[in-house]
């Protein structure tokens, strides 16, 4: 069985500062310690995912095309530093649209990548900036541990690591 992390997306990948969404390539900024961090996780196995609700989606603010666009160019980013995410999940639903089975702080994509990759529930870990991704976590059965918005995950590596 394998250990992974999973991590959201906006305000613990990247910076949503200044912005409510972030859809537009332009607008896509690394926080501070993600490259390096990712690495030392990848340098120790882990494989790296990213969940995250993109509810602007199910608002009309943007579409699926939009998300998968910036998820590409993240990926590339990525990959230019040598950084491989196995798969990222996004749920393009809105409670206030719609319910889904998939939205934050739903386990159900942990739980989705948990079956498809055989990952070991006790060493995975999720590390986000808000509740619901803590819930989230809970939820699945893994560890979930909560930065603040935009901080550097170095603490949070520091403690899977």
């Amino acid at each position: 069985m394998k250990k992974a992390v999973f991590f959201d997306r906006d305000g613990t990948i990247n910076s949503d500062v200044g912005h409510y969404y972030i859809y537009k390539v332009e607008d896509f900024i690394f926080n501070k310690g993600v490259i390096e961090n990712m690495r030392k996780l990848q340098e120790r196995d882990f494989l790296l995912f990213v969940v995250t609700n993109q509810g602007g989606v199910a608002k009309g603010e943007y579409t699926c095309e939009d998300v998968e666009k910036l998820n590409d160019y993240m990926l590339d980013q990525l990959k230019i530093e040598g950084i491989t995410i196995t798969q990222v999940y996004y749920c393009p639903h809105h409670d206030s649209i719609s319910k889904c089975e998939c939205r934050k702080p739903s386990p159900y994509f942990i739980n989705k990548a948990i079956e498809e990759y055989n990952l070991d529930r006790e060493n995975c870990y999720m590390i986000g900036d808000s509740e619901r991704d803590i819930e989230s976590a809970k939820r699945a059965g893994i560890k979930g541990l909560k930065i603040e918005a935009n901080e550097s995950i170095e603490k949070a590596v520091s403690s899977i690591i």
